[in-house]
């Protein structure tokens, strides 16, 4: 349906637009109606006839105003003057920085070789689509890297979907690729959701619209909520499984136990389409509900119940979040989860769980442009040879051999960095960040994309580029970044604040000075254009007339060879099934069938560690206000989150002197952070949680406070390079701790 984007209203004009969603975050596509007036934003509301966020709207969104006018912001490209750390700059023109970026960049492509240039990509705006071919096709450079210890957020569920199903990233059915939605007549509620290790109404993470499963609940479906927390959702789940942090996988084999052993699993499914099931089957024979209650504090009784609730009840579909990545136990849990979908018949299913093809659109654009390196360039990437399971799977350098390279300078030495949309020395994504900082010292020139200053750009930026929110340039928000595009929305340019460029309008203007021929495009639409017209066969402007597209779904993929590119009945992997015994894991010398594996540090793998750092940490649930280090500037979501958080059970505060309100700090082996005391009787009284992503926008900018960034980095608790086997996972969610209170 043809809609007007752009409208004029009472002196001044609307613009509908789908946003990439609120400044940072992933690709989930909500609808908005923008009011500008004089050439500025002075309402965000929803757009009621956007078929899946139907109007709805977080505060951040509704908070955009604040965050596009902001005093802070930085709009104009600037130059620094002075020493790193300092925080003294030059506002220059972006001719002026074109220069100084392309001399720069050639000079050490000639002295040292393209390698020796790194990217850096971050998740806010666009950042997670355009890193890619901004090091590949513009810098020339192998070496893109999202600097999160073992890739632990989405990377490994993805690679582990691509191994196991060969297929695109597995995704709760809420009926977002139909216009009718949940009237669709293909379509089926969910008996029960899984949200393992997962918030979606915080998070709407990559595609998936939070508020559906306040929408599949009041038609019916009920929730299992798997989680060391008891959060909103928990709360109205139909059954919670609260587990010892890290124990995931212990929890999922058990579940495979009795689903297995009492005759519970699709034989029909299992016979067809599933390889390795009789190894399945007898690996899950060490993991009987007994066992899995002493290891995870779930109780068997609870495993058996929810075990025989997910296998008879159809569909259930499984929702599996940063449990699954942060975990070096993760790819085995990934496996095991995929598993238990496969073998109770929930797999491409109505109601069940989608698959997409591995990539489309823009999704299998931003890796191909790696085409542009020859093979000896692409041999250089850094921990590709020493991790083939994640470099594979994400064409990135492997995040803790490149913090390995910066501090040791082998196998070569890196010498520029580019730093897009990623403010990882905050307690965001990096481990060690402490670490990080000194190491990303060593480099001697550095170019920095963001919205404002933060203390990655004091730290180490030479030049500063000012990025755009989404209201402020054209685009396209592809869901789960092409993966599993349940539709594709038009990003409308509304008004326009100083001289800042999108990521693909930097990664066109400097690969046109860099390296034309990848690079024919001259202007954003044409891109768009010549992305979506030979696969959905209309371009960008047909897009913006949409609103959305909704491009329908099929079914049962597999049975259709709608998931092999020979076009033949089955799944795209080696053996073109559901690979329940993985002939890929075996090959990089790694057991072919999910295990459990105790966390690094635990009071079981570390009993005399545990008596000293006596508490459990987890770390990184989302809030509302924010998305991961950003919008700490701005005042009316500092209003609602004005202070870091960390949870603990009122006995155990008790215990340690401890009230509600207390700055206390959280401290281990590796470092401490400082965060603000809440009591809640909903966490185990052994386990803490921590709030991440603080920096104090508020206090001194230059080094040594940088912000404050070292106050509340509760990732400086979280060890380096303690990844699992294959190279993917990190103990962001499970690591020990003693809490005491400040001075």
């Amino acid at each position: 349906m043809k809609k007007e984007w752009k409208e004029q209203q009472n002196g001044c004009y609307t613009v509908r637009t789908c946003g990439w969603s609120p400044p940072g975050d992933h690709p989930v596509g909500c609808g908005m109606k923008l009011h500008i007036k004089d050439g500025r934003l002075v309402k965000v509301e929803g757009d009621a006839e956007h078929p899946i966020s139907q109007g709805r709207l977080c505060v951040r969104c509704l908070s955009l105003p604040e965050y596009v006018h902001h005093p802070q912001r930085i709009t104009h490209p600037m130059k620094r003057v002075g020493e790193r750390g300092e925080n003294k700059w030059q506002q220059i023109s972006w001719d002026e920085a074109w220069d100084i970026i392309v001399e720069k960049t050639n000079a050490i492509k000639k002295n040292y070789g393209a390698e020796s240039i790194i990217v850096f990509g971050g998740t806010g705006r666009e950042a997670c689509l355009y890193y890619y071919p901004l090091g590949f096709a513009s810098l020339g450079t192998p070496n893109v890297c999202y600097p999160l210890s073992g890739w632990s957020c989405y990377g490994p569920r993805c690679a582990i979907t691509d191994y196991i199903l060969g297929a695109g990233y597995p995704e709760i059915d809420f009926a977002g690729h139909f216009p009718d939605r949940y009237d669709n007549p293909e379509y089926k509620v969910p008996e029960y959701i899984v949200l393992w290790g997962k918030m979606p109404l915080m998070s709407n993470p990559d595609g998936f619209y939070g508020h559906s499963l306040i929408d599949m609940m009041k038609r019916g479906a009920k929730i299992i909520s798997v989680d060391p927390r008891i959060n909103w959702l928990s709360t109205r789940a139909a059954h919670r499984l609260q587990l010892r942090p890290g124990t995931d996988t212990a929890l999922a084999l058990g579940l495979l136990h009795v689903i297995i052993n009492e005759d519970l699993y699709d034989h029909e499914f299992v016979d067809k389409w599933c390889y390795g099931f009789d190894e399945l089957k007898e690996r899950v024979q060490e993991y009987p509900p007994e066992r899995v209650e002493e290891i995870t504090w779930v109780k068997k009784e609870k495993i058996v119940e929810v075990a025989r609730l997910i296998a008879k009840s159809k569909p259930t579909a499984i929702q599996w979040g940063l449990a699954v990545d942060e975990n070096p136990n993760g790819v085995q849990l990934g496996h095991a989860i995929l598993a238990i979908s496969a073998i109770t018949g929930n797999l491409d299913v109505p109601g069940g769980i989608t698959l997409g093809p591995p990539a489309t659109l823009l999704g299998k654009w931003r890796v191909e442009t790696r085409s542009e390196l020859s093979e000896e360039l692409w041999e250089k990437r850094i921990g590709a040879k020493e991790w083939p399971a994640l470099s594979m799977a994400l064409a990135t350098t492997h995040p803790d051999e490149t913090l390995d390279t910066l501090e040791t300078g082998k196998p070569y030495k890196l010498r520029m960095g580019w730093f897009n949309s990623s403010n990882f020395i905050t307690p965001t994504n990096s481990a060690q960040p402490d670490r990080w900082y000194r190491a990303l010292k060593s480099l001697e020139f550095n170019v920095v994309q963001d919205c404002f200053m933060t203390p990655t750009a004091v730290a180490f930026a030479d030049i500063f580029l000012p990025l755009p929110t989404f209201a402020e340039h054209d685009g396209v928000v592809i869901t789960h970044f092409g993966r599993n595009a349940i539709f594709v929305g038009a990003m409308n340019k509304a008004f326009e604040v100083g001289e800042c460029k999108s990521d693909i309008e930097v990664c066109i203007e400097l690969g046109k000075r860099l390296n034309p021929e990848a690079w024919p495009w001259n202007s954003v639409e044409e891109f768009f254009d010549d992305q979506l017209k030979p696969e959905l066969g209309f371009d960008f402007n047909d897009l913006r007339e949409m609103g959305i597209y909704q491009p329908g779904y099929t079914y049962r993929k597999h049975e259709k060879g709608l998931l092999r590119a020979d076009g033949e009945p089955g799944f795209n992997t080696v053996t073109g099934k559901v690979e329940l015994s993985s002939t890929l894991f075996e090959m990089w010398g790694e057991d072919p069938l999910p295990y459990y594996k105790e966390p690094f540090y635990s009071p079981v793998s570390t009993p005399e560690l545990a008596k000293e750092y006596p508490l459990i940490l987890t770390t990184g649930a989302r809030t509302f206000t924010s998305f991961h280090s950003e919008h700490r500037q701005i005042s009316t979501l500092r209003e609602i989150t004005p202070d870091p958080i960390m949870e603990i059970h009122p006995d155990t505060a008790a215990n340690l002197g401890i009230k509600e309100g207390d700055w206390v700090y959280m401290e281990n082996m590796f470092g401490k952070a400082k965060e603000k005391a809440h009591l809640t009787p909903t966490i185990h009284p052994k386990v803490v949680h921590a709030a991440h992503g603080w920096w104090y926008p508020e206090k001194p900018a230059a080094e040594p406070s940088l912000f404050g960034v070292w106050e509340s980095n509760i990732n400086t608790l979280i060890p380096h390079k303690h990844i699992g086997k294959l190279g993917f996972g990190a103990p962001f969610k499970s690591i020990l701790c003693k809490v005491y209170k400040t001075e």
